[in-house]
This record gives structure tokens, sequence and C-alpha cells, in this order.
């Protein structure tokens, strides 16, 4: 219960109404108590505690948008054709399309219970702990991309997925820029200079790091994987470069590794290269080279924050946990330079 607290001002909704809509659907008939998850940097989640049942909210945030972003609808209809096939997606009980209600599109799901880690482990976690976390992860991420990404048809676009995701962050990043961040011009001009053709396509996370999954440690599993919000048809290599963007090893600089927000660096996690290796040898994919994917990972996190940290700037959103994001934006900029030079 660490992560949910009382829900900000700037979040609030009319519970009764919501209420009254989602009453249609479920059996309980007394108004939930409503918390906010402290995670999330992107949408609103929260949490609906009920008398003997634990339901999750999720909707926008108020404020400017990318007009993709955000997208209630799609994130609900991507969990709902996937739960069937791949068992770590939470059950979806309803999608709100009626405004009225909250001013957007907003869905509720089943609460997935289990443990979640960030940043800092207070818990005793042992040897076999990290062992299942690291090995969970990457068969969790090969089983993903291994499902038959027919079930989302609509959300593949063919070929040239590479090339569109370099041109799209960097638009949005172009977009989104302040006064305080690198213009990030190297890194844009060197990913579209450098890019590979498509290994393949498959349904991808987007967001596939360790405090997006739920782990049921005492029986050695996963119990559930949360925000599909980014979620696609694409290539797999460029989700996998996108996960490793948050992961820090033991050894990294000071300055990328103020910025981990998982337990990666744990005694027994394996390294970013290690990770790399394991995923390739399960899929039977290959790859000579990470680099590419790698840079691009950094860059599109790069990107995911500075879209918030524009609307923090703005004042369209007053949340305390978005004030160093300036300073990680450079942290992150300078690192992907790094890597290119």
């Amino acid at each position: 219960m660490s992560d949910v607290t009382a829900v900000r001002e700037e979040d609030r909704f009319d519970v009764d109404a919501m209420h009254a809509w989602l009453s249609t659907f479920i059996t309980e008939t007394e108004l939930p108590v409503v918390l906010q998850f402290r995670s999330g940097a992107s949408n609103l989640t929260y949490l609906l505690k009920y008398p003997d049942r634990e339901l999750v909210l999720r909707r926008p945030p108020v404020g400017t948008k990318a007009v993709s972003a955000h997208d209630m609808k799609r994130e609900y209809l991507i969990q709902s054709r996937l739960q069937p096939v791949y068992s770590l997606v939470p059950g979806m009980i309803a999608l709100c399309e009626d405004h009225s209600i909250m001013g957007s599109d907003f869905y509720v799901m089943e609460r997935v219970v289990g443990q979640i880690f960030r940043r800092d482990i207070a818990q005793e976690i042992t040897p076999s702990d990290i062992e299942v976390m690291a090995d969970s992860l990457i068969n969790g991420l090969v089983q993903l991309h291994a499902v038959d990404s027919t079930i989302l048809a609509e959300l593949n676009k063919g070929t040239g997925y590479v090339t569109r995701q370099v041109e799209g962050w960097s638009k949005r990043y172009r977009n989104a820029l302040t006064d305080d961040v690198p213009s990030g011009e190297k890194v844009m001009a060197w990913l579209l200079a450098n890019k590979p053709e498509d290994v393949d396509s498959c349904i991808i996370h987007g967001d596939w790091r360790i405090d997006n999954v739920v782990f049921d440690l005492s029986h050695g599993r996963i119990a559930g994987v949360l925000d599909w919000e980014l979620a696609t048809v694409g290539d797999p290599l460029m989700d996998l470069g996108s996960s490793l963007a948050y992961w820090v090893d033991r050894d990294d600089e000071p300055a990328f590794a103020s910025l981990r927000r998982q337990p990666s660096h744990l005694p027994g996690m394996p390294t970013r290269e290690q990770f790399v290796a394991r995923y390739l040898e399960l899929s039977g994919r290959k790859c000579a080279d990470f680099t590419f994917y790698e840079v691009f990972g950094l860059f599109r996190l790069a990107v995911i924050i500075q879209q918030i940290w524009a609307r923090y700037r703005a004042g369209q959103t007053t949340n305390p946990a978005f004030a160093g994001f300036g300073d990680a934006v450079n942290t992150l900029i300078n690192r992907a330079e790094g890597k290119i030079a």
C-alpha cells in the first residue's frame, strides 16, 4: 500500500458518477475508497477499494498531450485481445467513452495482486528471488514477442517500423523542446542515418521494465504485466532497446545511475549485455551490434520524460515527482551522444 496516496487535487474526479457507470459491470453497491498510485508519469492510475474487492482505474492526465498518446480505448483493446492468449495481462472490466463522467475515456480493470519492485527494496530479497525476477522478466518478454500478432492486425502498419519510430520520436522531441535541455539534433541525425531494417514484426509492450511487472515470488513467477499504453505491433529489438534504457548496471556512471527506478543493480541481476544475450538465445533472433537499439532506447526515454517536463514547466501538472525531469533529459541525451561519439 506504500504505492498509493490520497488523490491529488488536480487529479480528482466525480466518484459518484464513476461508480454509477461502473455499477452496470460489477455487483458492489457501496462507493469505493479512491486512492492514487504514486507511480506512472504519463497516464493517471487509481485504486478503487471496495469492501471485498480492489479494482484499478486508468485515465489520461489533464493538459496538453501528444495526439496519439493517452488513448484509453486503444490500451483497453490491446489488453482485451491479449488476455486470452497471454496470461500476464490483467483482466479488463469495462471501457467508458462517455466524457460527461470524467471528461475523457477511461477504463477499469482487475487489480493484480503481488509485489512491485521499484528503485529500492526494503524487504529481504534472496539470491533465488533475484534469479526468478531476472529469468521471468526476460522470458516474459520473449513469450510476448512470440504471440500471434494477427490478434492486433489493425495496429500493424507494415514494414518500416524502425524508420517510423525514429522520425516519430524525433518530431515529438522537437515539439516538446524547452530552453533548458539539449537540442538532441546530433542523436536524431545519427539514428536516421544508422537505422537498420526491421528484424521482425510482433506484439511489443513498449515499456517493459521491472516496475511495470507484478511478481509472485512465492510461486516463482510473474503475476501480471502493467502499463500497456505504448504497446503495438513492431520490431522486437526496438522493444528490447527501449526496455534496457531503464536498466542501470552496478558500475554505471553516477549521473545515469541516479536515474535508476528499478533494482536492476542488485547482485545477481544480469547486465544489459547479459540481458541482450539471453534474450537473443531464447528468442532465436540475431543481432551482431546492439548500439543502434541502445541509443534509440535512451533517446526515446528522453522524449517521454521531456514531454512530461514540458507540461510541468507550463504548469499543466504540479506533481513534485516531475521536478527533476529536466535534469534527467540532459543526462539521457548526453549518454546517447556518448554512445555515438
